[in-house]
């Protein structure tokens, strides 16, 4: 017999503001005592020294992880010029020096070659495995660390202010997978210098934002109210960008019970839709999520069910 999880059935997507000082994993099981919810996860790492929007998933929106991580995502930071660390932020030493300090002008200039497609390593200090060990372990144990590059997408890379001329502020609109770490480091690099981000805030990740976010103490209060959480946003929030399909009672039921759907009558209450094979959509009954699917052979086949309890 599977052992009963403990805790309350809770679904739906929360957007914590996570403070400076905790990791993720901490910001979870925060989640999971104050709202004493049987399954929690996160939908995009955040470290100690970085703060911001945290997409944590609860219940029946874990299954839904994945659409957050592919998501793009928005950072401000703050670059200190002239010092270099090997973790590339404030975690470690300074290593190495320099007396350039460079102009906005030339910022400018640098910042348009950083926007597209583009090669980065990421920082040794990073979760990145090498032989099956986390590169951050390897290089805390001072061992050399040796990661390839990885293509990724930067869509917009701003020069907002410079408080000194120690320190530039900026803001970076990018893909999955890019490190702002590494980016501060080759933009100081192709600016003749060295430097490390000094103060890391994520604005954004996918459709989380600062305007749908809640602190932790927030969360705190608000959970003794005897009133709906209307801090707990929709599983469905997670998956905006993905086409939704009205269906039936009948034809969700039969996506609940594992069982594909004929396409032909769906696509006729959908003629805007482009349903071509392989196309991953939401299916809905009224204003209810009833799974994620796939267009396949003429069918809509469920990929992953909703289990949700009836409100």
């Amino acid at each position: 017999m599977a052992r009963k999880r403990k805790g309350d059935p809770v679904d739906g997507w929360l957007a914590i503001d996570k403070p400076l000082g905790i990791g993720s994993t901490q910001v979870v099981a925060k989640v999971k005592r104050i709202l004493n919810a049987a399954k929690v996860g996160h939908g995009g790492t955040l470290d100690p020294l970085a703060s911001g929007i945290l997409p944590i998933a609860l219940g029946e929106a874990t299954k839904t992880v994945q659409y957050v991580m592919d998501g793009a995502k928005t950072y401000r930071f703050q670059l200190r010029w002239g010092e270099a660390t090997a973790s590339c932020d404030k975690e470690s030493e300074v290593i190495e020096t320099s007396p350039v300090r460079p102009s906005a002008e030339a910022i400018q200039a640098a910042l348009p070659g950083f926007v597209g497609e583009i090669d980065q390593i990421p920082p040794a200090f990073s979760a990145i495995k090498i032989d099956g060990q986390r590169a951050y372990d390897l290089a805390r144990a001072g061992q050399e660390v040796e990661i390839k590059p990885r293509r990724v997408a930067i869509h917009s890379f701003t020069l907002l202010g410079q408080p000194d001329s120690d320190h530039a502020d900026f803001q970076v609109h990018c893909g999955k997978g890019t490190y702002v770490r590494s980016l501060a480091r080759d933009l100081a690099l192709a600016l003749g210098t060295v430097g490390h981000v000094s103060v890391l805030r994520r604005t954004a990740c996918g459709p989380f934002t600062e305007q749908n976010a809640i602190s932790l103490e927030s969360l705190e209060e608000l959970s003794q109210v005897p009133a709906p959480w209307t801090f707990l946003l929709p599983i469905e929030t997670a998956l905006d960008d993905i086409p939704a399909l009205a269906l039936t009672e009948s034809e969700a039921r039969r996506l609940r019970s594992g069982n594909p759907v004929s396409i032909s009558h769906v696509v006729s209450r959908h003629p805007q839709a482009e349903l071509v094979e392989g196309t991953v959509c939401r299916a809905m009954q009224a204003e209810r999520l009833v799974a994620l699917v796939r267009i396949e052979c003429g069918e809509i086949r469920p990929v992953r069910v909703m289990n949700l309890t009836e409100e």
